[in-house]
């Protein structure tokens, strides 16, 4: 900073010394005489008489003379008195106008100055051109070194309490911080302490947040780098940077370096379009010569972040290098409650909210994603001007993150509407009345990001295993909007295309992944294939005959004729209550879990077309 207010100084003085050298009053007006010359007007117009008589002006050694002859500018010597001059040729000063003017310092010595600013102009901007290049030189000799963080730990804003949901994962850092604080419990045994520990998990499920948590807790250096801070355009930057941070994590041991999604620098070897000399492998290599190389004797711990230890180089994987790999998952309904807690510190919460109940409404959400719903709750208090937050704000929360904001604006016609909630009830009144499928907890016919309507069904439980009967009833009520719709109005509109996907890709994974197809028996179908360099599935590697490909289209196509006529038979037997309960959402739009069974539990007329109640609209 110090440097740039140099520089604009010198900047604004070389200005002002121009501006002086062109718009000096002193230097630039008509030519000058010589000062005898001057006196001799002076006394001629004197002598004849002549009107206006002379006025002279005197500026320190500048005279000035307005004469018959026009105006007259000299210098008189230093120190002479021109005054003194005109009484020796016999001029009295009644005969004359006389002005002494006090010259303006500031300009006076900016001109005397003026030589020596431009040459200080001159001399700073060669100097300011030198340090550029010694800065340039700085520069490209610190291009290699590493972009690495360093924290003390001195302050932690993280620590394992601000953790939840992750218990087992947890205390696998803990005993590496552990490791860090007492070696000699450990070395006493005979232990080694881990060389590296790999995090994996989806995203969202708090491998930077533990991370974290070991920089606040261990009480020793803490390094901090991304995997793409390695590589640059430049060859043997990457590995340059490598050098430089284990050489810092040397100096600073014992210490902690964790390297967030490594799988940018980590890829497996061999597979990019570079060959052996590819930049990216260069770095990796240095960093498995870094991890566990001749030189091992060294209290360094790396930590590294991934969500995709597929693609990982085996030799960076292996013991040695990542002695331990923590897997982090999505947390089930203990740790989603525990992770709610740790969110709702500090913030005012009305009595009615049940923490465990949110627990159960969010099943498949991650850390990231619960934290997301609190904030997004105190959001919704807030706009609201209220004074706490209640569980009202964390169910639409709740509802907001999974499917997206209600859309009330859009504005939807009668017609369309009660096709919205036949369908809608067609899916809850089939997911009810199925003994497998997940409870309905609630449904709704207003407009929600890209979905017109939608039915909540939230399982009561965390599950780990699916039954190929769970499979099916979850089938028959992901088509039940769509026979729904068939049913009522004879026809089928274009709100079933994802129940349609998403029911072709389940029954498909059925048939060629989980080995639930009676006619083909327990195998799989087909392998996948990916680039390791693209880091995602491209193709399917086809290990089966056209013939078995006949038959496993047959069998998905059974799966959904079979569950879409389970779904048909169901709502024709039950016809009365889909009317009802079509009709009291048109009236409320909304029914809550307790709503909806309170309609299912009323009584109504037997079923068929002659109930009395809503009958089928032509579209």
């Amino acid at each position: 900073m110090f440097r740039n207010t140099f520089v604009w100084l010198i900047l604004a003085v070389a200005l002002g010394a121009l501006l002086l050298t062109t718009f000096n009053p002193f230097g630039n007006g008509p030519a000058e005489v010589p000062i005898s010359e001057v006196l001799n007007v002076i006394a001629k117009d004197v002598q004849e008489g002549k009107e206006p008589p002379p006025k002279i002006t005197i500026i320190n050694d500048i005279v000035e003379a307005e004469t018959s002859q026009g105006t007259l500018h000299s210098t008189k010597e230093l120190g002479s008195d021109f005054l003194q001059m005109l009484h020796d040729r016999g001029i009295r000063d009644d005969q004359i106008t006389v002005q002494i003017q006090r010259p303006n310092d500031l300009l006076h010595w900016l001109e005397i100055l003026s030589p020596y600013l431009i040459m200080l102009v001159m001399v700073g901007g060669l100097f300011f051109l030198i340090r550029q290049a010694q800065s340039g030189n700085n520069q490209a000799m610190m291009f290699g070194k590493s972009r690495a963080r360093m924290f003390a730990g001195d302050k932690p804003t993280v620590t394992f309490a601000d953790v939840a949901g992750v218990e087992e994962a947890k205390h696998e850092l803990e005993e590496v911080v552990e490791f860090l604080k007492e070696p000699t419990k450990f070395t006493a045994l005979g232990a080694r302490i881990p060389r590296g520990v790999l995090v994996m998990g989806p995203p969202g499920t708090g491998k930077t947040l533990l991370a974290r948590a070991v920089a606040g807790e261990a009480g020793v250096p803490f390094f901090h780098i991304s995997g793409s801070e390695f590589v640059e355009m430049f060859v043997g930057v990457g590995a340059s940077r490598v050098r430089d941070l284990f050489d810092q994590a040397k100096r600073n041991a014992p210490c902690i370096v964790f390297v967030d999604e490594i799988d940018a620098v980590g890829r497996q070897r061999g597979a990019g379009l570079g060959g052996s000399h590819d930049e990216r492998e260069q770095t990796l290599n240095q960093i498995l010569v870094e991890m566990d190389g001749f030189d091992t004797n060294t209290n360094v711990i790396v930590i590294a972040a991934t969500n995709r230890p597929d693609i990982l180089d085996p030799a960076l994987l292996r013991p040695g290098r990542f002695d331990r790999r923590v897997i982090l998952d999505r947390p089930d309904m203990n740790g989603r409650r525990a992770i709610f807690e740790v969110h709702v510190r500090g913030k005012p919460l009305d009595d009615d909210v049940d923490l465990l109940k949110l627990a159960q409404q969010t099943p498949g959400l991650s850390g990231a994603d619960i934290a997301n719903v609190v904030n997004e709750a105190a959001i919704l208090a807030a706009r609201e001007n209220k004074k706490s937050v209640n569980m009202g704000d964390f169910q639409e929360s709740v509802e907001k993150v999974v499917a997206g904001p209600e859309r009330r604006s859009r504005l939807i016609s009668e017609e369309e509407k009660r096709i919205i909630a036949y369908h809608e009830a067609g899916h809850a009144l089939v997911s009810h009345l199925l003994p497998l499928a997940d409870p309905v907890h609630k449904i709704s016919i207003v407009s929600r990001g890209m979905a017109l309507g939608y039915t909540m069904s939230l399982p009561e439980e965390d599950r780990y295993l699916t039954s190929s009967a769970k499979f099916r009833d979850e089938l028959a009520a992901l088509l039940g909007g769509h026979a729904s719709e068939k049913l009522v109005f004879g026809d089928t509109t274009t709100g079933s295309s994802n129940d349609l996907e998403r029911a072709t890709k389940m029954a498909r994974q059925m048939v060629t992944r989980l080995g639930m197809s009676d006619k083909l028996g327990p195998l799989t179908f087909g392998q996948k294939e990916e680039l390791i360099f693209l880091g995602r599935e491209i193709s399917e590697q086809r290990d089966y005959s056209e013939l078995v490909a006949q038959e496993i289209d047959h069998e998905v196509q059974s799966l959904v004729r079979e569950a879409y006529d389970r779904a048909t038979e169901t709502l024709t037997t039950n016809r009365d209550k889909l009317e009802l309960l079509a009709r009291r959402l048109i009236e409320h739009e909304t029914l809550e879990e307790d709503e909806f069974l309170a309609v299912l539990s009323e009584p109504t007329a037997s079923p068929g077309l002659g109930s009395g109640v809503l009958g089928p609209i032509a579209i």
